[in-house]
Formats: structure tokens, sequence, C-alpha cells
């Protein structure tokens, strides 16, 4: 019988499965983070059934507390019995483990190249800040993000991807939800997600009480994906105060549910210096907050649903594929903007974003006094070598 994690490997071969495997048995900790249901275990266990019959295998499921135990807090001549038998051990939900960066640390120095431990982790605040002194110089550590349009058309096919661009820019791109056949499963799995895993870790490691304060905070980002977000505004609209809005975004960030992007600036008189955007890493994620799964002939929102994605796929481009980046928007006071700023190799990429293409939009002229830059426009017809 072929089970779900089986059918979503076969269906989506996932980008970040070579560069694991380039660094197998290299001596380093493999950590895989990313948001809950993005794949993680399924990618973990795809690439240790490549190694059976070969290698001894033990996996760990720190959700159960016997097997967090085997790893909490405990000294190498105990963890050497725990794990002297295998090869590769994984060790899934490792955020669970209080003393997982000393654990790791331990193991590695003691077995170096001998063993590979791969450790999965859906909160960096809990996983990657408890190994980040202990794993220095020990670790490489991969983001796996939901699906990207690569990942949905491995052929990249543009004509294919385009097709894709409906289900994806309503229903996002979950590996679970995009593999359903009809959008009420879709709408169904997703708002599963958002009431049962989105803030499981963000309320069982930070304490927080107020589960309705960090759902309305993201509520109210959702309708501001696009836009500059002042922590000031949205600490009157909560009725908290800005300190509390600063520590909930954090933790939304590190917990994989938001990201943000800073504003490009060398003349803070006449350039935004300080708001940042908030877009979200899936917007099925963000609909089902808000509770619209129109289609995109039925919504007003289009244009700010295509920056969101767009700019979520090039983040997931830039990490499968190497492109090292220092990613930024660009806006003056007086309304000139750049949707996307990339600055590497010496220059400024600028990128307007925009889901039907205008050919007398040019880049505005301030943007031209930037010396070495450039400026394209990114429509559907124009994700090539951008995003696919």
């Amino acid at each position: 019988m072929v089970t779900e994690v089986t059918k979503l490997r076969h269906m989506y071969p996932r980008l970040l499965r070579k560069q694991l495997l380039k660094n197998f048995f290299q001596g380093k900790v493999l950590i895989v983070v990313g948001a809950r249901q993005t794949g993680k275990t399924t990618l973990a266990m795809e690439i240790i059934d490549k190694f059976k019959g070969r290698k001894k295998i033990k996996i760990f499921n720190c959700d159960n507390p016997t097997d967090r135990g085997l790893l909490n807090n405990r000294d190498i001549e105990f963890l050497s019995k725990v794990v002297g038998g295998y090869d590769i051990v994984l060790i899934d939900e490792g955020q669970k483990i209080k003393t997982a960066g000393q654990s790791m640390k331990l193991l590695v120095d003691h077995y170096k190249k001998e063993k590979q431990f791969i450790v999965t982790g859906s909160s960096s605040f809990n996983l990657l800040e408890k190994t980040e002194e202990a794993l220095t110089g020990r670790k490489f550590v991969f983001h796996l993000f939901p699906l990207s349009l690569e990942e949905i058309n491995p052929e990249k096919d543009i004509l294919a991807g385009l097709k894709e661009l409906n289900d994806v820019l309503v229903y996002g791109s979950y590996p679970e939800v995009a593999s359903q056949g009809s959008f009420e499963k879709k709408m169904e799995l997703l708002q599963e997600i958002t009431s049962s895993y989105l803030f499981k870790d963000i309320l069982e490691f930070q304490q927080l009480k107020n589960s309705n304060l960090v759902d309305t905070m993201l509520k109210a980002l959702a309708f501001q994906i696009g836009s500059e977000v002042s922590y000031n505004e949205l600490s009157k609209l909560l009725e908290v105060n800005k300190k509390t809005v600063e520590r909930y975004i954090n933790l939304l960030e590190k917990n994989f549910i938001i990201f943000r992007v800073s504003p490009y600036s060398r003349n803070k008189r006449r350039e935004i210096a300080k708001l940042k955007k908030i877009y979200f890493y899936d917007l099925g994620i963000r609909n089902a907050l808000i509770n619209n799964f129109n289609p995109l002939s039925d919504r007003n929102d289009v244009g700010a649903l295509w920056e969101n994605f767009i700019i979520s796929e090039r983040i997931k481009y830039q990490a499968y594929h190497n492109v090292y980046s220092n990613n930024y928007f660009w806006r003056t006071y007086d309304g000139s903007e750049v949707d996307w700023i990339e600055e590497r190799d010496g220059k400024l990429y600028g990128y307007e974003i925009k889901w039907k293409e205008n050919k007398r939009i040019t880049a505005p002229p301030k943007w031209k006094e930037y010396a070495n830059s450039e400026y394209k426009i990114i429509s559907p017809e124009k994700i090539n070598n951008f995003i696919l």
C-alpha cells in the first residue's frame, strides 16, 4: 500500500536533497529547519532510505518523551551507548531537547566523520539558538521551505508554471495541501494547519498565554503584505505595548511563518530607512488566516499576493541555488519605489513586481542615480531564470 509520505516523495522531489547528500559524512551535524508540515521529516526519511542495507540507521522522534530523555542532559559515555551501533542518526523535532547543542557537540567531537547526525526542527528560536554556541564550526544549517514552483514544476516549463499560479497564490504550497485534488480538501487542510500547528512551538516553548493575540496580529499582518509595517500602529490596534509587538513578530519569524525585509538606504534625508515590510512564507496560510480562498478573478489583492509570492519564491531560489545576496526594498519619501533589491557581486539589482506588465513603467530617476544598478520588471511571463 502506498503511504501518503511515499506519494509526496514521488510527487515533489525536493531541491535541498542534493545539498544535504553532498555534505554527508563530512564531520558536521546537518540541521534542517522550517515550518511545521513543510516536509522536513519526509525529506530526511527519503535521504536515509538511500543508505538502507549499506548503513545502520537510528531514528529518534523527540515528540516521544522516551527518545527525548535518551539525548537530554547526558554525558558522552551514555550517548555513545545510545548511538554507538549506528552509522546515521536522525533526530526528529530536535528543538524539544533542552540540551540539544551540548549533546550534539559531544557526539560530533567524539565521532567526527565516522557517523552522520541529522537534526530537524520547526523553530529556529528553540533549536538554532540552543545549538549556536555549542555547534560553532560543527554544523551546516539548511532551511526547508514550502514547495517552490521549481519543485511543483520540476521540468521548469514556464507554461506549466503559469498554470499553477492560481493554486499557489490562493492555496499556497505546503506539500500535503498541494497534493490534494480538490479545492475543498486544500481549504480543510489549511484551516487545520492554522488552528493546530501554526502556533504550536510558540505557545509551547515561549509560554505565551495569549494565543488570541498571536492570531489577531497575524490577521493584521495578512492585510498588510507589500506595505511597510508600523509597530506603533500595530500596538495601538492590538492594545499592547510596542515591545510586545516586536517580541511576537520576532517569534513568528523564528518559527518560519513570516519574514521581514529591510529598506535600502544611503540617503536618510530622502529614503525610508526604518519601517520594514513583512511577508508570509506561504500564501495558503495567509489566506486561511483571513478566510479568503476566492479565485484570483474575484480578488482585489492579486497585486499584493503576486508580490509576496515572487519574493518568497526568490528567497527559496537563492537558498537552493546558492545565490548569496543582501535583500531589501527601496522607497523614497516622495513615493519612488522598487519592490525588491538584491545587493550582490558589487552591483544593485532592482526588481519591480507587477501582476500585469505595463511597458511604460521605467526605473525611477532617483534609482538610476545609483552606480552599477539594474532595473527589471517581474511579471508572470518573466519568471524564467528568476524563480524558475
